[in-house]
């Protein structure tokens, strides 16, 4: 039997519905697999366990390969992908339109994410023939309870780092009316998606345990997608989390985006590497890019 830790990177929830069933229906068990699913602290806790080798696999949104470069790092490849950005309140758009101060919660504000959020609005607002400027974007650090954050406290006008499969179903559930600033109205590449991460040195070690993950990934994605209910059910049982039709809703929209071919795809993210190095926020070699797909 061969372990594989795989650190997710965040909570538990629908998007990993297929490592879920995996576990649950002992498919990675059949194939002399032991899964390990650990949920970190910190967004980033994944990168520095995956250098250290403290685990085998790792899942985050692609923009991070090139963030969190190192040499070694692998992509396995994209096994979800959502839509993502960020939802402006309806009542004030006009507020975004007119160029006065807007605050924007997020779950992380730093000068990453707050850049990228930023350029988001700033392509809209050039797109829709209006100026914004920077000063005039607060990002404050909350936690991932966009809707409920906006709802609670009226001095928020929006909310970023917004996957459409959670708070876009969410605000149609609710009828929170919103504007959802994502990459079909604003020029941007989009990266609201989840890659499996590895390393050389585990693909060395442990390469065809690897090979039968994703098989068993691909395998499950397609199990989710042929029995929605039951899959619903799988991930009730496995995380203890208290059925609603909101999450049912959740879980309907999260299984057809999930990948059923998982594989490296050097061609993939080169929009967004792009884009990353226009804002100044990664600087990776040709050679350096190439590394992560091969």
């Amino acid at each position: 039997m061969s372990t594989i830790k795989l650190a997710l990177e965040w909570f538990m929830n629908p998007d990993h519905l297929p490592m879920i069933a995996g576990v649950a229906s002992g498919a990675y068990e059949e194939k002399g697999l032991k899964i390990e699913i650990i949920a970190p602290d910190e967004h980033y806790d994944g990168f520095e366990q995956i250098k250290t080798g403290e685990i085998d696999l790792h899942c985050n949104e692609p923009l991070h390969l090139f963030e969190h470069y190192f040499d070694g790092l692998k992509s396995m490849g994209c096994f979800f992908e959502t839509r993502g950005g960020v939802m402006i309140k309806k009542e004030r758009v006009e507020k975004l339109k007119n160029n006065q101060h807007i605050k924007i919660t997020t779950p992380a504000a730093n000068d990453v994410t707050n850049k990228i959020g930023f350029e988001i609005l700033k392509r809209y607002a050039q797109k829709e023939g209006f100026e914004l400027e920077r000063e005039n974007v607060e990002f404050v650090e909350t936690d991932f309870w966009h809707l409920n954050n906006m709802k609670k406290d009226e001095s928020f006008d929006g909310a970023w780092l917004c996957f459409y499969n959670f708070e876009g179903i969410e605000a149609e559930f609710e009828g929170f009316e919103n504007i959802f600033i994502d990459q079909h109205i604003s020029p941007y590449p989009n990266f609201s998606a989840l890659e499996f991460m590895t390393t050389d040195k585990v693909i060395e070690q442990k390469g065809e345990a690897l090979c039968k993950f994703v098989e068993v990934t691909n395998e499950m994605a397609k199990f989710c997608q042929q029995n929605v209910e039951e899959a619903k059910e799988i991930f009730y049982s496995y995380t203890s989390e208290q059925k609603s039709e909101l999450m049912d809703k959740i879980i309907e929209d999260t299984i057809p985006r999930f990948n059923t071919d998982i594989k490296a795809d050097k061609n993939k993210w080169s929009e967004l590497n792009k884009f990353l190095v226009e804002l100044e926020l990664v600087k990776l070699t040709d050679e350096q890019y190439d590394s992560i797909w091969k």
